[in-house]
């Protein structure tokens, strides 16, 4: 099983790399273009990854442990309105990705498990929230294991507004 941590903002490297790949294997799991994703500058990498690693973001990520290894999985956890003190805490799940070769392994599991946990105790949020694809079985199959529902919400697809996205929570202890 790989070792998962926590992204660094030293990491840009890495993170330019999964991101990459990830716009790569699956263009329509994300709101990015590959293309837009290409014409970030190095500080621009640099900013994002440390964006990726403040205070009100918390990014997981799986590598071989060995340090400068490439990126295997990610999950970003990220609080959806932190400016608003009337609303309880919300965290917001993004930028979910499993290289290929480790799919089916676990690997998912084990950094949901940690992103839900960083999302109850460093964000102190009460829940988490995330999108799927209404046709998107599986990642709807995953969730539903994981204790997540479905919230009755939806909202259009960013990438294909033809479908939508389904919202899915889950209370978090």
């Amino acid at each position: 099983m790989p070792r998962i941590r926590r992204l660094q903002a030293k990491d840009w490297e890495l993170l330019k790399a999964i991101r990459l790949e990830m716009l790569t294997d699956t263009p329509m799991a994300y709101v990015e273009s590959l293309d837009a994703a290409r014409r970030q500058t190095e500080t621009q990498w640099q900013e994002r990854a440390a964006a990726m690693s403040g205070d009100a973001s918390i990014t997981v990520v799986a590598d071989t442990g060995e340090d400068g290894s490439k990126l295997c999985g990610l999950m970003r956890v990220v609080l959806k309105h932190p400016q608003n003190p009337e609303r309880p805490l919300q965290a917001m799940l993004i930028s979910v990705y499993v290289a290929p070769e480790h799919r089916g392994l676990g690997l998912a599991d084990e950094l949901l498990k940690m992103s839900c946990n960083a999302a109850a105790g460093e964000l102190k949020a009460e829940s988490i929230e995330l999108g799927v694809h209404e046709e998107n079985v599986r990642a709807l199959a995953f969730y539903r294991r994981h204790g997540f529902e479905t919230t009755g919400a939806s909202r259009p697809y960013p990438q294909d507004t033809s479908k939508l996205e389904l919202v899915m929570e889950r209370r978090l202890p």
